[in-house]
């Protein structure tokens, strides 16, 4: 059984490998470029619009909404960001029902690639929203005694998103393909059924995660409080 797709290796020559997660994550990229071609290239105004355009209406003004929601804040500048991380994610945990399809999500170098983009648009939208020294200062509420503190808060939340994504998803592979071997009629089906509705879940909870601690960047001193770590947390 193997642990991450990053040891499935589907060609090599010499030193340039490509494994698994390579491979499905170009897959998956191909198929949302793609899909968002043919859907907006011809977008409608008009009363009646294709159900496609629906679907991405619905999917775009729904991530809006959760993106306000939770950050007070306007969420044009974060949507296309968090959108997009939440689109990748889910459509990747949903393949993973295809048989033979290895989640780019159940390997651990994918979600911290993530995470990282994560840790970088923070600072990015922080500096961008209330400028470099109001950020900076930032590190050193509520004392300046705080500062490594809150730095070394910044890495381990970013660590906590990669690792909690991937060990989400690759327990969940993993039982699924226990259970197949045991058992492999209705049960495998169910677990199928259960792994969908947990990928979407986990794709909602990244994305929730980055607007929480964008929403910390962007907000004034004064705005700062406990709830992202809070709402971390509870999560």
């Amino acid at each position: 059984m193997q642990l991450s797709p990053d040891q499935i290796i589907i060609w090599q020559w010499g030193e340039i490998t490509i494994n698994a997660t390579l491979l499905f994550t170009w897959i998956i990229m191909a198929i949302l470029g793609i899909s968002s071609w043919l859907v907006t290239r011809k977008l409608s105004t008009s009363v009646k619009i294709s159900r496609w355009q629906n679907l991405l209406e619905v999917l775009v003004l729904g991530v809006r909404e959760q993106i306000q929601q939770t950050s007070a804040q306007n969420p044009a500048p974060y949507l296309p960001f968090v959108g997009t991380l939440f689109i990748f994610i889910a459509t990747s945990n949903i393949m993973a029902v295809i048989p033979g399809f290895e989640p780019p999500t159940g390997s651990l170098s994918t979600t911290a690639a993530l995470a990282s983009c994560v840790f970088f648009a923070v600072p990015f939208y922080g500096i961008r929203q209330r400028g470099i020294l109001s950020y900076l200062k930032s590190y050193l509420e509520p004392s300046p005694i705080m500062l490594p503190f809150n730095i070394i808060g910044e890495l381990s939340r970013t660590l906590a998103l990669a690792v909690r994504l991937f060990g989400n998803i690759m327990s969940g592979s993993m039982i699924g393909a226990i259970l197949l071997s045991i058992t492999p009629l209705f049960i495998p089906v169910l677990m199928q059924i259960l792994g969908l509705l947990t990928g979407i879940i986990q794709a909602y909870i990244f994305a929730i995660l980055a607007t929480v601690f964008i929403a910390s960047a962007t907000q004034a001193s004064s705005e700062r409080t406990t709830n992202p770590i809070q709402g971390e947390q509870q999560l």
